[in-house]
């Protein structure tokens, strides 16, 4: 991955309210993770195969318009955490947009009371301009979809709920 690429990234990151993303190449894997809140110094690591890390460089500085943001942030998990009763929670992988069809006026892959197999496709999280398909990761009955469709998803945040 080209230097200034992945410090651009760095940047995203460190400014931004998202704690971690990775990107997936054909020659290879960055992951950044910002580390705990108090510090807000992101850790990138770039794997061209299996070979080991790489600490970037430090983040720029935070803008001015950042503080009004963290109070933002804890209330949206508890929005989302609210409707989930019981049942297999399947969470986003990724950072980025979340679709219920593979394609503008197409049908939606699940619905509410809709049987899912293990490894049927059940929503599409667009990162960075690539369309990635989303598997049930268990079968079941979808009965909750706790996502709108084109609203943006955070890593690990709630997106389906499977009985």
């Amino acid at each position: 991955m080209d230097l200034r690429k992945l410090k651009t990234l760095v940047d995203l990151v460190s400014e931004s309210n998202i704690s971690e993303l990775e990107i997936t190449e054909a020659d290879g894997k960055v992951r950044i993770v910002k580390s705990d809140a108090g510090s807000m110094r992101p850790v990138a690591a770039w794997v061209p195969a299996p070979v080991g890390l790489a600490p970037a460089a430090p983040p720029s500085q935070m803008p001015t318009g950042s503080p009004p943001a963290p109070t933002a942030t804890p209330a949206q998990p508890a929005a989302t955490a609210a409707p989930i009763d019981a049942g297999h929670v399947i969470r986003s992988p990724m950072v980025g947009t979340f679709y219920r069809s593979s394609s503008p006026g197409s049908k939606p892959l699940v619905e509410v009371g809709q049987e899912v197999k293990e490894g049927d496709p059940i929503c599409i999280i667009e990162a960075m301009k690539i369309m990635n398909e989303i598997d049930a990761d268990k079968a079941g009955t979808v009965t909750k979809i706790l996502v709108e469709n084109g609203q943006a998803v955070e890593f690990d945040q709630p997106l389906l709920v499977i009985e």
